[in-house]
């Protein structure tokens, strides 16, 4: 497995697993399917371009596998914080320790940037596994947000997490 930081020339294969992802969790997105599947592919090589935000991808044998976006506050009271998006790894590369290794990617280019001290995500309650996995990266709970987002006529909760990298456990 290769980790790498996606860009401009990886929008058709990013796109692609993106509106996968959407489909498949659509409980996990702020976003829609129906929301993004129109979207011109500049939309996406100018978020893959951007200097305020970074994807990782994950590629078993060429083929894009998982992907995690990591955000940079541009405010001045706020720069020393980020936030995590969107990870998703395909359901068949799951348990392989691709999430893991997705989520240190983004953990290790926050540590490089210096000036980033908390690390903010947003999970589904009801997501267990990927509470324990970030939580075994040191993050924690710090307000549940309940109807956070609805679908059709179901609701669901978010926990909202925090990772305070000064006080960042290994993994």
């Amino acid at each position: 497995m290769e980790i790498r930081h996606l860009n401009g020339t990886d929008a058709i294969i990013y796109r692609t697993l993106r509106l996968q992802a959407l489909q498949m969790s659509p409980e996990a997105f702020g976003s829609s399917y129906e929301e993004e599947k129109d979207a011109p592919l500049e939309q996406y090589i100018s978020k893959l371009e951007s200097d305020v935000a970074f994807t990782f991808g994950a590629f078993d044998n060429q083929e894009l596998i998982g992907t995690v976006t990591f955000g940079k506050e541009t405010k001045r009271k706020l720069k020393h914080r980020g936030s995590i998006f969107a990870l998703f790894v395909k359901p068949d590369k799951r348990k392989l320790g691709v999430a893991n290794a997705l989520l240190k990617e983004v953990i290790n280019k926050a540590n490089e940037l210096k000036v980033i001290e908390q690390i903010y995500l947003s999970v589904v309650a009801s997501n267990i596994a990927a509470k324990n996995l970030y939580s075994k990266f040191g993050f924690r709970t710090f307000a549940l947000e309940k109807h956070a987002l609805k679908m059709e006529n179901q609701y669901f909760d978010e926990e909202h997490m925090v990772l305070f990298l000064s006080q960042q456990q290994e993994s």
